[in-house]
């Protein structure tokens, strides 16, 4: 399991940092499942103290959609940490729709246009900035009758993802180029599927969403990057 790092200048002492989780459906609360920053809010300190979480993950967003959002829910609450999960919303083409769409909802350029956008006014706040990569897609009966059709291939066993992996490369560049926080999450997934034991993709039951153990494995990679990061994050 890779997890790659960049140490930034860490969290301002408090007393109880906050943290924002900013992301689309992985990240928002969701019936049956514990998501990552709910474990987060449960399990991770700093200098002694719970570290606030705060969520605000949107189902069904982009980072387009996120952009018109970003200064209410983000900017406004000056936060310590900012962890950014988008992607997977931003890549897909919706050949479901009549007619198919024939290109990805946000194009790769405004992808990382959008990613650079939210990171650079955090960093000037003194915030921790956290990109996490995209989990991968699976094929299941329901997303093969979404999307079982160019440019997808149903018939490869990673045909949900071609696309997706070129943003996933683009937030890892981001990243490296903005020198914040990389939590990859993307091969994180594809590790766990390579070792385990189970069906790859049993990571994302409905083929696209973490499920608990996902989730599970999303916050401890949080955690761990954050930990080591700084000292002063311990978890219990």
């Amino acid at each position: 399991m890779r997890l790659i790092l960049f140490l930034l200048s860490g969290v301002a002492a408090s007393a109880s940092p906050l943290m924002v989780a900013f992301g689309d459906s992985v990240t928002a609360p969701r019936e049956g499942i514990v998501v990552y920053a709910e474990l987060l809010a449960e399990e991770l300190k700093f200098e002694g103290h719970r570290v606030q979480v705060v969520n605000r993950g949107v189902g069904g967003n982009t980072t387009a959609m996120a952009m018109e959002r970003f200064e209410r829910d983000v900017l406004a609450t000056n936060p310590d940490v900012v962890v950014i999960m988008f992607g997977i919303n931003d890549s897909a083409v919706d050949v479901w729709k009549t007619p198919p769409a024939q290109e990805s909802r946000v194009s790769l350029t405004n992808y990382r246009r959008n990613l650079t956008t939210m990171i650079r006014p955090l960093k000037a706040q003194g915030a921790r900035v956290v990109m996490m990569t995209p989990n991968p897609k699976h094929w299941t009966d329901n997303t093969k009758e979404l999307y079982g059709q160019p440019p997808y291939d149903p018939e490869s066993a990673d045909g949900f993802n071609p696309l997706l992996r070129k943003y996933v490369a683009a937030a890892r560049d981001v990243a490296r180029e903005e020198q914040v926080g990389l939590v990859d999450v993307f091969a994180a997934f594809e590790a766990y599927d390579a070792k385990s034991q189970q069906k790859p993709g049993s990571l994302t039951p409905d083929g696209m969403h973490p499920g608990n153990a996902g989730q599970r494995l999303i916050a401890d990679l949080l955690m761990g990057y954050l930990c080591a990061a700084d000292a002063r994050f311990t978890e219990n």
